[in-house]
Formats: C-alpha cells, sequence, structure tokens
C-alpha cells in the first residue's frame, strides 16, 4: 500500500470537510453566490481527488506499477493547483489565479489517464 498517499488523502478529507462548511456557513454572510460557488467547485474537486488518492492508495493490492504513484502525485498536484486557486480567487479574489485553474485541470486529466495506462499493463500482462 501506499501509506503517504492514503495519510493525504486523510488531511485531504479533514480539510474538504472543513472548507466545505466554512463555505456553506462562514462565507454566505461575506461573499456573493458566484463566490461561494467557485470556493464550492474546489471543495467539490478535492473531495473527488481525495477518494482518487484512496484508491490509488490501495491498488498496490491488485496492480504493481509506477504510474499508479505518478497518478497519485498528479492529484495532489492537481488538488493544491484546481482547488488551491478556486479557494484564492473566492477569499482574497486573486485574480491571477486564472490560469492556474486549468493547470490542476490538466494535473487531473494525467493522473486518470496514468491509472488506465496502468490498469491496461497489468491486464496485458494478465493475458500473457
Amino acid at each position: 500500500m501506499r501509506n503517504g498517499f492514503l495519510l493525504l488523502a486523510a488531511l485531504s478529507g479533514f480539510i474538504a470537510v472543513a472548507l466545505g462548511a466554512f463555505g456553506a456557513h462562514g462565507l454566505k454572510n461575506v461573499a456573493p453566490p458566484e463566490l461561494i460557488a467557485i470556493f464550492n467547485l474546489g471543495v467539490e474537486y478535492q473531495f473527488y481527488h481525495t477518494f482518487a488518492l484512496i484508491a490509488v492508495a490501495f491498488s498496490g493490492h491488485w496492480i504493481k506499477s509506477r504510474l499508479l504513484d505518478w497518478a497519485g502525485y498528479l492529484f495532489i498536484a492537481g488538488m493544491v493547483l484546481f482547488s488551491g486557486s478556486l479557494y484564492l480567487y473566492a477569499l482574497i479574489g486573486a485574480k491571477w489565479t486564472g490560469p492556474v485553474t486549468p493547470m490542476g485541470g490538466v494535473c487531473f486529466l494525467l493522473g486518470w489517464l496514468l491509472i488506465a495506462v496502468a490498469v491496461w499493463r497489468n491486464r496485458v500482462k494478465e493475458l500473457d
């Protein structure tokens, strides 16, 4: 098992719950609805990829591939870049984060692609 990924997923889940609660209760009196929606999108994608990181952590039981490690790193980078940039934009109006958000999205996409390649390669090995 990839214990480091499991630890980071647990911490990310904790942070996502805390930020989700803050977004639902703390922001509603100080931010307009469109910024709250942006903030919540960051929370949503952080949750999705927290679960993906848990899957990567346990995948070593079935698939032995360094590609899965890279997928985990890309999910972490994606959470920081994508969700982090949305949090900063919603909280402090940091417009400079605009170009950062898609880079995080690309990290997410590449992480999912690496999982698919690792599964495909493992499948091919099983057929041999």
